[in-house]
């Protein structure tokens, strides 16, 4: 089987190149413009918030030197040849570790209860006012706005040390967090079946709970396993603050220079996130099926 070729006029021809060039030179000014704006932005937001590179560079060499004192013990070796050594602290280690993913589960549970309550009066296409939905919207910006950490400073301040804080500020957090990302997806939920359900005169409850709910309830999970892994880091930080779980212990290690033992606490949170992560990730793709993991 033959295949003919046509051939273009030369006029024409010339023509067609001569458009492409310029098309090509309108490209490559348009990304040229764009780079010289981004340095420019940069620039003036470096010198505004007064980044100095030789500083950067003048003390670079006591970020590195940090590292390898908190892989040395006291001895002078490093913390791999003596393991039994390195982590002496563990049961107790453990255990705060523990109550950091207590502190961590009940307050993205809360938080999910509240949002899950809230997400469809914020929900633009399930509100049942306007009025509602923008007085809805605005008290889970400002619980999410607000740093983790201010909600467990000021929590501490209110109830005292301890887990208490460190969950009221997770499960508030959470739910300003949880609260948008949950009425995004029930703004994406096919409306039909609401449709369908209200015509035979049924309430806003049912339509909600029948039409919407079965729809939404996979993506509620994935994004609460997701906020639950956030949670975990949120809460080992929160620790610093004194609200309770192995932060707190990793700041007392900091700040009495126990070099070894701020090593030993991060590679145990650091594990623990990971098989989190692992976990959740798995969770997450056996909730969307099959589709979703290829």
């Amino acid at each position: 089987m033959s295949l003919a070729v046509s051939i273009l006029p030369s006029q024409q021809l010339a023509a067609l190149n001569e458009a492409y060039g310029r098309a090509v030179a309108r490209r490559r000014l348009r990304f040229a413009i764009s780079a010289v704006v981004f340095l420019a932005v940069l620039l003036v937001a470096a010198i505004g918030a007064e980044v100095n590179l030789t500083t950067l560079f003048t003390y670079f060499g006591n970020f590195v030197s940090y590292f390898d004192r908190i892989l040395t013990l006291d001895d002078g070796q490093r913390v791999w040849t003596n393991v039994p050594e390195w982590l002496w602290g563990f049961k107790k280690w453990i255990r705060l570790l523990g109550e950091t993913l207590l502190i961590s589960y009940v307050g993205t549970l809360a938080g999910m209860l509240v949002a899950f309550c809230l997400n469809f009066l914020a929900a633009e296409n399930t509100s049942p006012a306007p009025w509602v939905r923008f007085t809805v919207r605005r008290l889970l910006e400002f619980a999410r706005t607000v740093p983790g950490i201010v909600f467990a400073l000021i929590f501490v301040i209110a109830f005292g040390l301890g887990p208490v804080a460190g969950v009221l500020a997770i499960a508030l957090h959470s739910s300003g967090a949880l609260g948008k990302l949950f009425s995004e997806v029930v703004e994406n939920a096919d409306m039909k079946p609401v449709e369908g359900i209200r015509a035979t005169g049924a309430s806003w409850l049912s339509c909600m709970r029948f039409a919407v709910l079965p729809q939404v309830i996979a993506g509620f999970s994935s994004y609460t396993l997701l906020r639950f892994e956030i949670n975990v880091r949120e809460a080992s930080v929160m620790g610093f603050v004194g609200a309770g779980g192995i932060g707190q212990e990793l700041v007392v290690a900091i700040r009495k220079f126990y070099y070894s033992d701020v090593s030993a606490i991060l590679v145990m949170i650091v594990v623990t996130v990971f098989l989190i992560d692992i976990g959740t990730g798995w969770l997450r793709s056996r909730l969307f099926g099959v589709e979703a993991r290829t």
